[in-house]
């Protein structure tokens, strides 16, 4: 074994040991400031810099990842605010409608100036005499085979965001479906008893499978709610 060879374990034992020493005694800097102040860290420029300069360069980074995130807080609270304020100005447009056709008219409408959605399809299953068909408004029959496409959403009862099947999209928005790049579906009622509401974009991310949907869904319990209580 050459005496290179040997040095090796042994430079590498001691280095050991001194971490162990300096991890069981903390304070150990405390009481040499002066070696504190001499030692060196390479830097990611090249140059070598001081523990201190090196500790105080950690300290900021962190500061700023803090303060991003912080920043990140907050833009989403200020954002679920805006949305919040939208679903009372909704909530109580449905409480001052006292009929189905109102409550529809309250929906269509809070979906225009609310929520700022020009692309809103309400379909509607079985009898609903009282509800005059329009343009935002298609009231099908139960056994409509067009409603076999949206068995997997009606089965899982939850809002569904990101792209939809040609098929599906002719079906609730008509010629204006082919502009639509994203869709939001929204089943009403226990698995879609009622229906659905269908909500496009001609944005490919504006609704897209990860976004949050907690908003869409309380939206849609509380008109399924106003549709049913009311005559």
């Amino acid at each position: 074994m050459s005496t290179l060879e040997a040095r090796v374990p042994a430079a590498q034992t001691a280095e050991e040991s001194v971490a162990t020493y300096l991890a069981q005694h903390l304070e150990f800097f405390e009481n040499h400031p002066g070696l504190l102040g001499r030692l060196k860290l390479p830097h990611s420029r090249g140059a070598a810099i001081s523990l201190v300069e090196r500790q105080v360069e950690v300290l900021r980074e962190r500061y700023t990842a803090m303060e991003q995130k912080l920043n990140d807080f907050v833009a989403v609270a200020r954002a679920n605010d805006v949305v919040a304020g939208k679903m009372h100005h909704f909530t109580r447009r449905l409480l001052r409608a006292s009929t189905r056709v109102e409550a529809v008219a309250a929906l269509e409408s809070s979906l225009r100036e609310d929520f700022d959605t020009r692309h809103a399809a309400l379909l509607l299953i079985g009898n609903q005499q009282d509800i005059p068909p329009q343009r935002f408004v298609r009231v099908v029959d139960a056994a409509d085979p067009a409603l076999k496409s949206f068995e997997s959403l009606f089965a899982s009862g939850k809002p569904r965001c990101g792209q939809a099947r040609d098929s599906q999209r002719d079906f609730l928005f008509g010629a204006e479906g082919a502009n639509l790049g994203s869709v939001a579906l929204l089943p009403l009622g226990n698995h879609g008893s009622l229906g659905l509401l269908g909500l496009g974009s001609p944005d490919r991310d504006h609704f897209h499978p990860g976004m949050a949907t907690e908003f869409l869904a309380r939206l849609g319990e509380l008109f399924a709610d106003s549709l049913a209580r009311k005559p």
